[in-house]
């Protein structure tokens, strides 16, 4: 086995892998080259959400460093071991960046490791929801373009904003795309050319301020205004909400909260927090969802 290839291991801490699946497999990646820009919030709460609409989840943590992902769902076992509780879990492999000095031994291992990771999780699931990390890696780029799905939480802000695009701050006017946004392209265009298939790629406004300020507006039309040049859909984020972060330490989502053996009070904020995340799941318009009841 090839040093940083992390699959499912026998033991209380992970899952092992199941029951083929009947259904052809999405993969959704949650890409954006900016830290702290909400991906592993929003790929877990995807994760759970598809789960709890009946589909069969693994998840690939791409992000060497933090590894949130790899650590919340590390919590959550913890949580439902120390509960009794019994919570959707989906089937993770973590898959680390090759070690290897030579460029090209580097960038075969880890193309090796991905697809490896992605064919075994495609094997038994319906959805696997890539975490990428947040810098340009060789990693991430071959995981966009293995992509039917691509989801983007950008932060709402200008300073995020130049991640996609370049404009005019007089006239919004897009004046160029940005890195990520040509890095995107490129992907787009080698999986059209390889296998004739389509990336559907949504931008969403992340940590939106319940305020209706004048930079909020701003921000909004240049997305807007890029969105037409360069391609993607705009999606309704998830709001600022301290409750994302308190839930980080049990491993639990904003549809666990009324569980058994769950601590946090169950409030109106918490309501209007799932309609966002409704919403995110009805946008992303899933073939493999059509006809199935949100439940929750």
């Amino acid at each position: 086995m090839a040093d940083g290839y992390q699959p499912p291991r026998d033991g209380a801490d992970t899952l092992t892998l199941s029951t083929p699946a009947q259904k052809q497999c999405r993969v959704i990646v949650v890409g954006n080259e900016k830290g702290g820009a909400g991906k592993s919030t929003v790929s877990i709460h995807l994760a759970i959400a598809l789960m709890r609409m009946g589909s069969k989840v693994g998840v690939i943590d791409l992000d060497v460093r933090q590894r949130t992902l790899t650590r919340y769902l590390e919590n959550r076992m913890r949580w439902m071991q120390s509960t009794g509780a019994q919570l959707p879990m989906p089937e993770i492999i973590r898959v680390d960046a090759s070690s290897e000095r030579d460029l090209d031994i580097a960038e075969k291992e880890e193309t090796e490791r991905f697809h490896t990771s992605l064919e075994r999780l495609k094997a038994v699931c319906e959805v696997v929801i890539v975490d990428a990390p947040g810098g340009d890696t060789y990693l991430s780029r071959i995981a966009h373009m293995a992509a039917d799905s691509l989801i983007t939480p950008l932060n709402d802000s200008f300073v995020d904003f130049d991640l996609l695009g370049d404009v005019n701050p007089q006239t919004l006017e897009v004046l160029r795309p940005s890195f990520y946004s040509e890095m995107v392209w490129q992907c787009r265009k080698n999986k059209a050319r390889t296998s004739r298939q389509p990336i559907d790629w949504v931008v969403m406004r992340n940590r939106v301020s319940p305020l209706e300020a004048r930079n909020k507006q701003k921000v909004g039309e240049a997305l807007s205004n890029l969105s037409k040049r360069i391609g993607f859909r705009l999606a309704p984020g998830l709001s600022e909400r301290v409750i994302y972060r308190e839930l980080f330490p049990a491993g639990l989502t904003l549809l666990d909260l009324t569980e058994s053996g769950s601590n946090v009070s169950f409030t109106m904020s918490h309501v209007a927090a799932r309609q966002e995340l409704r919403d995110l799941v009805i946008i992303m318009q899933l073939p493999e969802l059509a006809g199935v009841e949100i439940a929750f």
